[in-house]
Protein backbone atom coordinates (compact mmCIF):
# COMPACT_ATOMS: atom_id res chain seq x y z
CA UNK A 1 0.00 0.00 0.00
CA UNK A 2 1.37 3.42 -0.98
CA UNK A 3 1.37 6.08 1.72
CA UNK A 4 -0.08 9.53 1.08
CA UNK A 5 2.39 11.30 3.39
CA UNK A 6 5.80 10.53 4.82
CA UNK A 7 4.58 11.01 8.39
CA UNK A 8 3.82 7.34 9.02
CA UNK A 9 6.48 5.35 10.84
CA UNK A 10 6.94 1.62 10.79
CA UNK A 11 6.35 0.03 14.19
CA UNK A 12 9.22 -2.07 15.53
CA UNK A 13 7.66 -5.36 16.70
CA UNK A 14 10.79 -7.31 17.61
CA UNK A 15 11.03 -8.47 21.25
CA UNK A 16 12.93 -6.24 23.71
CA UNK A 17 16.35 -7.26 24.89
CA UNK A 18 17.49 -7.28 28.53
CA UNK A 19 18.58 -3.60 28.67
CA UNK A 20 15.41 -2.39 27.00
CA UNK A 21 13.30 -4.30 29.51
CA UNK A 22 15.11 -2.59 32.40
CA UNK A 23 14.14 0.83 30.95
CA UNK A 24 17.33 2.35 32.39
CA UNK A 25 18.30 4.00 29.12
CA UNK A 26 14.81 5.43 28.69
CA UNK A 27 14.77 6.71 32.27
CA UNK A 28 18.19 8.33 31.78
CA UNK A 29 16.99 10.03 28.56
CA UNK A 30 13.91 11.34 30.37
CA UNK A 31 15.98 12.65 33.28
CA UNK A 32 18.37 14.37 30.82
CA UNK A 33 15.44 16.15 29.12
CA UNK A 34 14.08 17.21 32.52
CA UNK A 35 17.48 18.52 33.57
CA UNK A 36 17.83 20.52 30.34
CA UNK A 37 14.43 22.17 30.88
CA UNK A 38 15.22 22.91 34.50
CA UNK A 39 17.86 25.49 33.51
CA UNK A 40 15.94 27.11 30.62
CA UNK A 41 14.13 30.45 30.93
CA UNK A 42 10.59 29.94 32.16
CA UNK A 43 7.74 30.60 29.73
CA UNK A 44 5.31 31.58 32.48
CA UNK A 45 4.44 35.26 32.91
CA UNK A 46 3.36 36.63 36.30
CA UNK A 47 0.28 38.31 34.86
CA UNK A 48 -0.70 41.22 37.05
CA UNK A 49 2.90 42.33 37.50
CA UNK A 50 4.06 41.59 33.95
CA UNK A 51 2.12 42.30 30.77
CA UNK A 52 2.54 40.00 27.79
CA UNK A 53 3.77 41.78 24.66
CA UNK A 54 1.32 41.39 21.78
CA UNK A 55 2.00 41.48 18.08
CA UNK A 56 1.29 44.78 16.31
CA UNK A 57 -1.35 42.99 14.21
CA UNK A 58 -3.16 41.57 17.27
CA UNK A 59 -6.96 41.68 16.94
CA UNK A 60 -8.83 42.07 20.21
CA UNK A 61 -12.23 43.41 21.26
CA UNK A 62 -14.57 44.94 18.72
CA UNK A 63 -15.30 48.64 18.98
CA UNK A 64 -17.95 50.75 17.27
CA UNK A 65 -16.42 54.07 16.25
CA UNK A 66 -17.80 57.62 16.27
CA UNK A 67 -16.91 60.59 14.09
CA UNK A 68 -15.28 63.84 15.27
CA UNK A 69 -18.67 65.29 16.30
CA UNK A 70 -19.58 62.26 18.45
CA UNK A 71 -22.11 60.76 16.02
CA UNK A 72 -22.20 57.02 15.37
CA UNK A 73 -20.45 55.93 12.17
CA UNK A 74 -22.48 52.74 11.72
CA UNK A 75 -25.18 53.01 9.05
CA UNK A 76 -26.49 49.45 9.54
CA UNK A 77 -25.55 48.42 6.00
CA UNK A 78 -25.02 44.85 7.19
CA UNK A 79 -21.76 44.27 5.32
CA UNK A 80 -19.93 43.31 8.51
CA UNK A 81 -22.58 40.70 9.31
CA UNK A 82 -22.38 39.33 5.76
CA UNK A 83 -18.58 39.21 5.80
CA UNK A 84 -18.43 37.39 9.16
CA UNK A 85 -17.69 33.70 8.44
CA UNK A 86 -18.78 32.68 11.95
CA UNK A 87 -22.08 34.61 11.73
CA UNK A 88 -21.31 36.27 15.06
CA UNK A 89 -22.76 39.70 14.22
CA UNK A 90 -26.48 40.54 14.24
CA UNK A 91 -27.99 43.93 13.64
CA UNK A 92 -31.30 45.69 13.06
CA UNK A 93 -31.58 48.95 11.16
CA UNK A 94 -33.81 51.91 12.02
CA UNK A 95 -34.56 55.28 10.44
CA UNK A 96 -33.23 58.45 12.04
CA UNK A 97 -36.01 60.67 13.39
CA UNK A 98 -36.05 64.45 13.03
CA UNK A 99 -33.97 66.02 15.78
CA UNK A 100 -31.54 63.06 16.04
CA UNK A 101 -28.99 64.50 13.60
CA UNK A 102 -26.55 64.99 16.47
CA UNK A 103 -26.70 61.24 17.33
CA UNK A 104 -26.44 59.52 13.95
CA UNK A 105 -24.40 60.43 10.90
CA UNK A 106 -26.70 59.03 8.20
CA UNK A 107 -30.47 58.58 7.79
CA UNK A 108 -30.17 54.92 8.73
CA UNK A 109 -28.51 53.65 11.92
CA UNK A 110 -28.11 50.40 13.84
CA UNK A 111 -30.89 50.22 16.41
CA UNK A 112 -29.57 46.84 17.59
CA UNK A 113 -25.97 45.69 17.11
CA UNK A 114 -24.71 42.53 18.81
CA UNK A 115 -21.54 40.48 18.56
CA UNK A 116 -21.38 37.00 20.03
CA UNK A 117 -17.74 36.79 21.10
CA UNK A 118 -18.02 33.03 21.68
CA UNK A 119 -18.58 32.61 17.94
CA UNK A 120 -16.15 35.30 16.79
CA UNK A 121 -12.90 34.00 15.30
CA UNK A 122 -11.20 37.45 15.26
CA UNK A 123 -10.54 37.26 11.53
CA UNK A 124 -11.00 41.01 10.95
CA UNK A 125 -13.34 40.58 7.96
CA UNK A 126 -15.96 42.80 9.63
CA UNK A 127 -13.37 45.56 9.96
CA UNK A 128 -12.37 45.26 6.30
CA UNK A 129 -15.96 45.11 5.02
CA UNK A 130 -17.18 48.26 6.79
CA UNK A 131 -17.35 51.16 4.30
CA UNK A 132 -17.74 53.79 7.06
CA UNK A 133 -14.89 52.61 9.35
CA UNK A 134 -17.48 52.09 12.05
CA UNK A 135 -16.23 48.76 13.40
CA UNK A 136 -12.64 47.93 14.22
CA UNK A 137 -10.80 45.44 16.37
CA UNK A 138 -8.84 47.09 19.15
CA UNK A 139 -5.71 45.96 21.02
CA UNK A 140 -7.80 45.16 24.12
CA UNK A 141 -8.07 41.55 25.26
CA UNK A 142 -11.61 40.23 25.69
CA UNK A 143 -12.29 39.95 29.45
CA UNK A 144 -12.92 36.54 30.93
CA UNK A 145 -16.21 35.45 32.45
CA UNK A 146 -17.93 32.32 33.71
CA UNK A 147 -21.30 33.01 32.08
CA UNK A 148 -22.14 32.76 28.38
CA UNK A 149 -24.41 35.81 28.42
CA UNK A 150 -21.43 38.01 29.33
CA UNK A 151 -19.85 37.29 25.93
CA UNK A 152 -22.70 38.75 23.89
CA UNK A 153 -21.83 42.42 23.51
CA UNK A 154 -24.53 44.83 22.45
CA UNK A 155 -24.23 48.29 20.95
CA UNK A 156 -23.94 49.97 24.36
CA UNK A 157 -20.94 47.80 25.26
CA UNK A 158 -19.16 48.26 21.92
CA UNK A 159 -19.67 51.98 21.28
CA UNK A 160 -16.77 54.19 22.32
CA UNK A 161 -17.75 56.99 24.71
CA UNK A 162 -18.98 60.22 23.14
CA UNK A 163 -16.15 62.77 23.23
CA UNK A 164 -18.70 65.63 23.49
CA UNK A 165 -20.22 64.19 26.71
CA UNK A 166 -16.88 63.51 28.41
CA UNK A 167 -16.03 67.22 28.84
Amino acid sequence: MELLTNKAKQVDRRPMNFWERLYLISIAKGMWITLKHFFKKKATISYPEEKRPFSPVFRGMHVLNRDEEGRENCTACGLCALACPAEAITMEAAERLPGEEHLYREEKYAAKYEINMLRCIFCGFCEEACPKDAVYLSQTVTPASYQRKDFIYNKKDLLIPNPKNSN
